[in-house]
């Protein structure tokens, strides 16, 4: 079944690529609130995010004073400050839909670094987004000041990335490349690797045109690392396969012969 987050606060949970995370939903807590409708997505499916009321997205005062809340009870289980380890590895922004949708962003990651400082400094702050709204300005300042800005590519092929990630409104990769060129590199590429069925069309985004197209968009984007990974947990779209290890290890060999540090979550 799947699942969603059922608090602004959620964790710390053991996270595949990043570590003891510490989860920021900045979406409802009822429903899942994105501009992607992704087959794989652990929330499940979501509605139409056109019209969405602005009321409908966690406030910058409830997740500042939860996180400190939570930040500062964790501190305190260890000693005085974080250096027994108390604090998480990181701060997730992630949630039950697209974090960079919410009209505080900037100012919520300002907050949040400002109580990283102040309470676990040895945290780190990342940020999981779809890449969509990195054309506002605010989003992408925030995003240049977290330490992981992970962004989404799940395929460098317009019409399979439709399939994969149902994205509202205009899409392109084109588009999204460019957007993430403008970081300097200063960004890590997380793509989902899966294949199967669905709506009628077949699915498999590690086919040998699949991964050229997407390995040239990566030389071109030139991000300080890529994370890749496979379906692990139950998916709203059946009929969906993960990729056996040594597929993944296989395509992350390609990366990393570009010169790009891969990591691989089979």
């Amino acid at each position: 079944m799947t699942a969603l987050f059922g608090d602004v606060i959620f964790g710390p949970v053991r996270s595949r690529r990043l570590g003891v995370s510490l989860g920021v939903n900045l979406l409802p807590v009822t429903s899942k609130l994105c501009n992607f409708n992704c087959i794989y997505c652990e929330c499940g499916w979501g509605g139409n995010v056109h019209g969405e009321a602005k009321s409908r997205f966690n406030s910058r005062e409830d997740v500042h004073r939860l996180l400190e809340k939570k930040l500062r009870e964790m501190a305190a289980s260890g000693c005085e400050n974080d250096a027994s380890g108390s604090c998480p590895d990181v701060i997730t922004f992630a949630g039950n839909g697209e974090p960079t949708m919410h009209p505080d962003f900037e100012a919520i990651i300002d907050d949040t670094i400002a109580l990283r400082d102040a309470i676990c400094p040895s945290s780190k702050v990342s940020v999981l987004s779809n890449a969509t709204m990195l054309d506002r300005p605010g989003v992408f300042r925030a995003l240049c000041r977290v330490d992981n800005n992970i962004l989404k590519l799940d395929s460098a092929i317009d019409s399979t990335a439709r399939l994969l990630n149902d994205p509202a409104g205009s899409y392109s990769v084109a588009k999204v490349v460019e957007g993430m060129r403008r970081f300097d590199g200063r960004l890590i590429i997380q793509t989902m690797f899966l294949r199967g069925e669905y709506a009628g069309h077949l699915i498999d985004n590690t086919t040998p045109e699949e991964v050229s197209a997407w390995l040239s968009a990566v030389r071109e984007i030139g991000p300080e690392r890529v994370m890749i990974y496979t379906i692990d947990r139950d998916t709203p779209a059946p009929n969906l396969e993960k990729i056996p290890a040594p597929e993944l290890h296989s395509i992350a060999a390609r990366v990393e012969a570009l010169g790009i540090p891969t990591t691989v979550s089979a």
